[in-house]
């Protein structure tokens, strides 16, 4: 018997529904463009969907796949340092090493697990806190290679802090489950490899990977469309220019300020750019801009999160789990941001 389709999944969709025809009854929506260009088209809409679609393909067949296989006792392995004091589940051990390499597969896995209740949604959540610190390093390499070379110093600083804040994320998260969950039952040592049947092993991954996919896409692909939509129309600009009207200062330049914020809060690498270029002509101390670097990241964390993770986390998981997990590791994220910013404040009044 299949599910029904979660109430609050409507409500989600109906939202962002409701936005759209409001602002287009209004005449404020003049983003018909994305419909009839066809150039427009694909740009915005069918390419993005494609890419997304395959990265969602690839990340849960992996999981299915590893799964299938019984390799998450190895990957577990892996964890160990980590698994024997903060009493993790190999499960959630297999989930954290997988995800310094893939964050869908890690997030498929967590909720094949859950599933096949192998993990409870107190686990769940754990896992999904403590997949913030791997997901530092997933992105450490692009991040590293733009923002050295674009603001120096202050970007070197600056990533030294997140990477603190990274750290207090995965020792709050560790000391949570040690006194959370109950001490793992140790490792089992694998018996004698088996004969692997591939036709039938690709059978089954192939079967719960297209019942699975098909789930996911279902969500994801009208949540995905309403955002777009609502994108084109203004909708995250607006949202821009509350914040910047809202936002004051009183001891860094509010113009500068404004600049490296929201144009971080639109895209990374401009930021950084522009943060670079302000350092550099004076406008900002190598203080000021970290500060506003930080400032930036924690401000253009929940636009991230609507315009990216949502249609992901509401795909994987059910709509209500997906959009708690996900507020929940932003929240997380955006706290421990906080707590190094003001470590490196206090620092550097001490210093001074």
């Amino acid at each position: 018997m299949k599910k029904k389709p979660p109430l609050f999944l409507y409500i989600i969709l109906v939202i962002l529904i409701g936005s759209a025809l409001t602002a287009f009854l209004s005449g404020t929506l003049d983003t018909a463009v994305v419909f009839t260009d066809t150039g427009r088209l694909w740009e915005r809409i069918v390419y993005p969907l494609i890419r997304l679609t395959v990265f969602i393909s690839i990340g849960l067949f992996m999981g299915q796949f590893i799964e299938g296989m019984g390799w998450t006792d190895r990957l577990s392995v892996m964890a160990r340092p980590f698994m024997h004091w903060g009493h993790l589940s190999h499960q959630m051990g297999a989930v954290f090493t997988t995800a310094f390499f893939s964050g869908t597969t890690s997030l498929s896995m967590l909720m094949s697990f859950h599933q096949e209740v192998k993990l409870s949604r107190r686990e769940i959540t754990l896992s999904v806190l403590l997949n913030t610190f791997p997901s530092f390093f997933l992105h450490l390499p692009t991040t590293f290679f733009i923002i050295v070379p674009l603001v120096g110093k202050a970007g070197a600083i600056y990533l030294s802090l997140t990477f603190g804040a990274a750290l207090l994320r995965l020792g709050a998260v560790l000391t949570c489950t040690h006194f959370m969950l109950p001490e793992s039952s140790g490792y089992r040592h694998e018996e004698a490899a088996q004969k692997t049947d591939w036709k039938q092993l690709l059978r089954k991954t192939v079967r719960k990977f297209i019942s699975r996919l098909t789930n996911i896409l279902v969500i994801v692909l009208p949540v995905y469309l309403i955002i777009a939509l609502i994108t084109d129309m203004g909708f995250f600009l607006w949202l821009r220019k509350s914040f910047a009207q809202g936002f004051t200062s009183t001891f860094i330049p509010i113009d500068a300020m404004s600049i490296v914020i929201f144009s971080l809060v639109a895209e990374f690498t401009s930021g950084y750019a522009a943060a670079g270029a302000m350092l550099d002509a004076g406008t900002l101390t190598v203080f000021q801009t970290i500060l506003a670097l930080l400032l930036g990241n924690i401000m253009a964390a929940p636009v991230r999160a609507l315009r990216h993770q949502m249609p992901y986390y509401m795909g994987i998981f059910s709509p209500v789990l997906g959009v708690r997990l996900m507020l929940a590791s932003q929240g997380f994220r955006i706290g421990s941001l906080i707590i190094a910013g003001l470590i490196y404040v206090l620092g550097m009044n001490i210093i001074v």
